[in-house]
């Protein structure tokens, strides 16, 4: 009796699913416009100078984040690749932890876009889509020195582990205006999703071998 009492005094409440299905209705169709990457094929090889490791980002900017690149604005990309052993009585045990960064801008003067790593090389392309061609494609990462593999708690070729991968655009590094600007802004936070897999390390190379 008095929850049908309450039902009834309280119409309003009785109505919210109503206007909450509306309001899904008009903008879950903007909410699904997330900006997203994808992450296809990352693998994992032993080059000459220890593991490195290629994938390939499938995204695109959106109309805001390419009106600011063109308008000065850098924006930083960082990939982050983890290499981690499970173990059944505890967390799993993090074996490697590597982020590279990478810095896209807009010279006006040249009318040239500049893709820089952290390692300080970087390339000019005359559009935006020839950068971010060349950022979607990471291609020989060093994540795993063949110096430090007795510091990396003896990791062994043949054996299994877990990797995973993501790329994100860090909007910390953005001017503070754009920080703010960013908070809650779908289309300003661009990212991927950890990509997981497991990973069998693949044979030493002959230089390893060779002790050079």
């Amino acid at each position: 009796m008095v929850s049908s009492t309450a039902c009834l005094r309280k119409p309003a409440e009785r109505r919210a699913p109503v206007w909450l299905a509306l309001w899904l209705l008009l903008f879950w169709p903007l909410l699904a416009l997330t900006a997203e990457i994808e992450i296809t094929g990352p693998q994992l090889s032993a080059g000459d100078e220890g593991y490195v490791l290629s994938a390939d980002f499938s995204f695109e900017l959106g109309p805001r984040l390419e009106e600011a690149v063109s308008r000065g604005v850098s924006l930083h990309f960082v990939a982050d690749f983890e290499l981690t052993r499970p173990r059944w009585y505890w967390l799993d045990e993090k074996l490697v932890s590597r982020s590279q960064t990478w810095r896209l801008s807009y010279n006006a003067l040249t009318r040239q876009y500049r893709l820089a790593n952290g390692g300080g090389l970087h390339q000019s392309f005359t559009t935006l889509a020839e950068a971010l061609q060349v950022l979607s494609r990471l291609r020989h990462w060093l994540v795993i020195d063949k110096g430090a593999l007795a510091g990396e708690r003896s990791l062994r070729p043949g054996e299994t582990y877990f990797a995973a991968l993501r790329l994100r655009l860090d909007i910390t590094q953005l001017p503070r205006p754009f920080q703010i600007s960013a908070l809650g802004n779908r289309e300003w936070n661009l990212a991927s999703d950890w990509r997981a897999w497991q990973q069998t390390l693949p044979a030493a190379a002959a230089a390893w071998s060779e002790g050079r």
